[in-house]
């Protein structure tokens, strides 16, 4: 559980910008991908996940289905394949072993997005762009029964500015085994579709004018009859995209057929024998730049006549400009490179923010309750340092370096076990029961040394026994190791944005913002020890110390207890029992250590007899799930206050609502997270926020993290967070709001009066 790493951290540009003056489009060159390829990668406004459904492994004649899964910041687009007025479709490169091929990529039907005059058609919020995946007769994976895919990602990722963006992604799974950890977001894409109808028919003729054409269709479902209904064309220059429904464009319907007079794009090129269309029907109350339609269908329609070719273009002027001055201006990648290794190292703005809000976090988790006895223990070591300045000052510095290396080490080990394919957030360490055992029995034995019912003096040689004595900056060092053992699991207010950015930042850079939290948190001991007029408040040494330090062992045991519920929340009744009757066992081997004699020794041979013998049969209820019924699910407890209910949460679960049109709030808590206790029993139980949850008709659900669970903690990586607690309000065809981890009502409110 103590962990020292010794790392070098050190800082790397990130991107190069260029402006292009002049211009309606605006783009900065930022390419972002990490050095070493993963499944997914961020960017400063995309997260891109490489992802996989194969119901029976990768095999020949198996389905499968590839995806990159793309999570946008607030109110930046990628596009479609037909990006519209402006824009550029995303593009997918893949890297595949033979006996594979991947084919076109499955467009979700997009929203349209209005820029000044232009009309784009793409994607906001969270989207899956599935690949089908084709497995030949000739596939055999390799030596270890491993597959490995990569792909080339880049896009155009527009708000007001453009820039383009490009990814790595590489998987890594066996072939063997089945892959469905995605399965609700490939339904959500699937269900975004656009319909093929059998029984249909349409007709387009070009009006004499040759600037507009008459669209007539037959055979749509019932529920499109005498609705407006929107247009997507899937090639680009053909139809003028940014028309105005009653001024550039006209619709009716005679009976079931749907009749509609087009303008035709000013950029047209010859005309085809079809145009490919897609028709969707809004959803009910939203306009069709708010969200994608709620129904959609795929039209191919035969052309009678010819119309007049303009000109022929692949994108418009302005963005073919942008994109040619910005690809002059970026500098030569080996320039760059060489650059780096001369000049200073420059972070961007957001990982600075990110710095900041790291040490802000870790300041803040010094109020955290498991910590207090901790800092208390600091406060009593400068109390007996007296007017020592000296060894104030030394116990400070090793307290900060116990902190900041304790921290570093712990973001090192997450980071690699990410890279090897292990889904794990921040507080990684309690979701085992085993290590929360393990943390129950050393302050279990800390609170009896505080208490004095032992002294280490009395169990260990003197060397060992008096080496705190000899070292108080090697004990100063472990204090701060351990504070960090208790510390970690919480996410303070500012931490989680800081840690969902360091996951998928370079490791450098990563390491950086876990060494800003560690420093953040170490701040205040190592001010007072370096302001010794912050301390003049504190009575000298003398018999008040003792006093104080028994004091200090009631909050030590008060952390057992509550270690104690995070293993019931993880294991059931069986396995605090277990737990308890461990940590009976253990003390009274403590307290026969303190005994003399004859006594002392045989009653240690009894009690250790009695461990031996215990020990394999309670340590498999440390590490069982808890039986149907002995545990109070946090996720599933009716608010007796009120007629909502929280149900477990599930991507199918919340795919499924947010496709039926209901807005959905998730909590995603751990019982072993004291924020998130603390918000579920104020904010989360408040009737005003309840009574407004039921009055807008949104469904509650509790994301319980308490445990290690894969799924939950993918869902996090996809809104930019590490750790616990999130609070999110999701609403169909809208982004996600993430609210702060410290809430209250106000927030709450205030989220829901967006939806």
């Amino acid at each position: 559980m103590l962990l020292l790493c010794a790392l070098w951290i050190g800082i790397a540009p990130t991107q190069v910008q260029a402006q292009v003056p002049g211009q309606r489009l605006q783009l900065q060159w930022d390419s972002t991908a990490p050095a070493t390829p993963s499944d997914r990668a961020s960017t400063p406004h995309v997260q891109a996940q490489l992802v996989l459904q194969a119901p029976e492994g990768i095999a020949p004649g198996a389905p499968a289905t590839l995806g990159v899964l793309l999570q946008h910041q607030p109110a930046w687009h990628t596009y479609w394949k037909n990006p519209g007025d402006s824009g550029l479709p995303t593009q997918l490169t893949w890297t595949l072993p033979p006996g594979l091929s991947a084919g076109a990529v499955q467009w979700p039907v997009p929203q349209q997005i209005r820029v000044g005059d232009l009309l784009n058609y793409g994607y906001e919020g969270t989207v899956l762009l599935p690949v089908p995946l084709q497995v030949g007769p000739d596939f055999v994976p390799d030596a270890a029964g491993q597959v490995q895919i990569g792909l080339h990602v880049s896009w155009l990722v527009c708000r007001v500015e453009c820039i383009p963006e490009e990814v790595q992604l590489q998987l890594q799974v066996p072939a063997a085994q089945s892959h469905m950890a995605f399965n609700a977001e490939f339904i959500a894409a699937s269900a975004r579709q656009p319909n093929v109808l059998s029984q249909l028919d349409a007709q387009m003729t070009v009006l004499p004018s040759g600037d507009r054409v008459a669209l007539r269709v037959a055979g749509l479902p019932a529920s499109a009859h005498g609705q407006e209904l929107a247009w997507y064309p899937e090639a680009p220059d053909t139809l003028r995209h940014a028309a105005v429904l009653g001024q550039d464009w006209q619709q009716r319907w005679d009976g079931a057929v749907w009749h509609a007079e087009l303008p035709l794009s000013e950029m047209r090129g010859t005309t085809p024998e079809a145009l490919d269309l897609v028709l969707g029907l809004p959803v009910a109350g939203a306009s069709v730049a708010e969200q994608p339609p709620a129904q959609a269908w795929r039209v191919r329609v035969p052309i009678q006549g010819q119309w007049q070719a303009a000109q022929q273009a692949s994108m418009s002027p302005a963005l073919a400009a942008a994109l040619a001055a910005n690809a002059e201006a970026a500098p030569d990648p080996v320039a760059v490179g060489a650059a780096a290794g001369a000049a200073p190292s420059v972070l961007g703005a957001s990982v600075w923010m990110a710095l900041v809000g790291g040490v802000l976090g870790g300041l803040l988790l010094n109020l955290m309750p498991c910590v207090f006895p901790v800092l208390a223990i600091k406060l009593l070591s400068l109390a007996r340092h007296g007017d020592n300045l000296r060894a104030q000052r030394l116990g400070g510095l090793a307290y900060t370096a116990g902190t900041v290396l304790s921290f570093v080490a712990l973001g090192a080990l997450l980071l690699a076990l990410r890279a090897a394919g292990e889904q794990l957030g921040w507080g990684f360490q309690l979701q085992n029961p085993t290590v929360v055992a393990a943390l129950a029995l050393l302050f279990t034995v800390l609170g009896l040394n505080l208490a004095g019912v032992f002294e280490f003096g009395q169990m260990l040689p003197s060397a060992l026994a008096s080496a705190h004595l000899r070292h108080p900056v090697a004990e100063a060092w472990w204090s701060g190791v351990l504070a960090v053992a208790v510390a970690s699991p919480c996410t303070a207010p500012f931490m989680g944005a800081s840690l969902g950015m360091a996951i998928a930042l370079p490791t450098a850079q990563a390491l950086a913002i876990f060494a800003a939290l560690g420093v953040g948190m170490a701040l205040p001991y190592l001010l007072l020890c370096w302001a010794p007029g912050l301390v003049r408040w504190l009575p000298r040494p003398g018999p008040w110390m003792a006093t104080f330090r028994r004091a200090m062992a009631f909050p030590m045991l008060a952390t057992v207890v509550w270690l104690a519920w995070v293993l019931g929340q993880q294991t059931g009744v069986d396995g605090i029992a277990a737990l308890l009757a461990l940590l009976l066992l253990a003390a009274a081997l403590v307290w026969a250590l303190t005994l003399s004699g004859r006594t002392r020794w045989g009653l240690v041979a009894l009690l250790l007899a009695l461990l031996a013998w215990a020990a394999p049969m309670l340590w498999p209820y440390l590490d069982a799930p808890p039986a149907p019924g002995q545990r109070a699910d946090v996720a599933a407890q009716p608010d007796q206050n009120a007629q909502a209910l929280w149900q477990p949460w599930s991507a199918q679960r919340q795919a499924q609502w947010l496709a039926q049109g209901q807005p959905v709030f998730v909590d995603y808590t751990a019982a072993w997270c004291v924020t998130c206790q603390y918000n579920k029993r104020t904010t989360l139980s408040d009737p005003q926020v309840l009574q407004a949850f039921a009055q807008r008709g949104v469904r509650l659900l509790r994301a319980d993290w308490t445990r290690r669970d894969p799924e939950i903690t993918a869902a996090l990586n996809a809104l930019g967070r590490s750790g616990v607690p999130v609070y999110v309000l999701l609403s169909p065809g809208r982004s996600p709001q993430v609210l702060t981890e410290l809430i209250d009502a106000d927030e709450v409110l205030e989220a829901l009066a967006r939806i």
